[in-house]
């Protein structure tokens, strides 16, 4: 029981920091000291270790890791999208 409670904390930590820092992508006008490769990798990683668990229809991973990735992928196209418009109106 204890265990499973514990797997809800990522679950919930993980992906709710990462909206933060998109909704934060998504408000600024510039996202200069935003990474874009690192956000990349922080959605390879999350793949990665989901499909490393093997525990594919718990709810934590599927929240915790997908949905995170989801997120992370998402504010990499943020970035992309403000960058390449930026330089496309210079």
């Amino acid at each position: 029981m204890l265990f499973e409670i514990l797997g809800w904390v990522p679950a919930v930590i993980f992906p709710s920091a990462t909206v933060v820092q998109l909704a934060s992508v998504l408000r600024a006008p510039r996202v200069d000291g935003v990474s874009m490769p690192t956000w990349t990798l922080f959605g390879l990683a999350n793949i990665c270790l989901y499909l490393f668990t093997e525990k594919y229809l718990a709810p934590q991973m599927l929240i915790g890791v997908l949905g995170t990735a989801v997120f992370d992928f998402a504010i990499v196209g943020s970035i992309w999208i403000k960058r390449t418009t930026r330089k496309a109106e210079a």
